[in-house]
């Protein structure tokens, strides 16, 4: 609710600025000459303090804002057990798979990305395969270890584990010369 009310503070204060801007460009380029503004209107000194006194909450707001530290800090996972609460990092899981896929045989460069569902969490690896092993029964072995670290380790039901094999390694041969 809070960051409706700050988008809509950010439109105001957006739209204000925007208008005084646009009417300090018309004064300074001559479109609207001082003289024309000589016979002040009985409510432009009140509405001028307003708009000024609305500019700088607005300003102190969003100062603010953008000096105040994050009290999530990094995206965990969140859990409450009888002792107390437990934060795993997605950082943390993400490595756990990673060490979990890099000791299958064949794969070589990995990434890996966690998302967390109601069912559970969903781990993507991307990982470039050495082209000598079987791609399907590899990538199996993958999921079965990746989802198996992962659940033993924080307890966490892992729902799904997706792998994209993106390429293959090319294995340089050599030929020997021989003279």
């Amino acid at each position: 609710m809070i960051r409706v009310a700050d988008k809509f503070l950010l439109f105001v204060f957006s739209l204000l600025v925007i208008v005084i801007s646009f009417g300090t460009l018309l004064l300074v380029s001559g479109v609207i000459s001082p003289e024309a503004m000589e016979p002040e209107p009985v409510w432009l000194l009140p509405a001028l303090y307003s708009v000024s006194a609305i500019l700088i909450l607005l300003s102190l707001r969003f100062l603010y804002l953008s000096l105040r530290r994050s009290r999530s800090g990094a995206p965990s996972i969140d859990q409450r057990t009888d002792f107390g609460d437990i934060r795993i990092s997605l950082e943390t899981v993400e490595n756990l798979s990673l060490k979990a896929a890099s000791k299958v045989r064949g794969v070589r460069d990995l990434k890996a990305r966690v998302r967390v569902t109601d069912a559970g969490l969903e781990i993507s690896i991307r990982t470039v395969v050495d082209g000598e092993t079987s791609i399907p029964s590899m990538t199996e072995e993958v999921q079965s270890s990746v989802k198996g670290l992962v659940e033993d380790i924080t307890g966490i039901p892992v729902s799904f584990v997706s792998v994209f094999v993106a390429n293959i390694v090319q294995s340089q041969t050599f030929k020997s010369r021989v003279e």
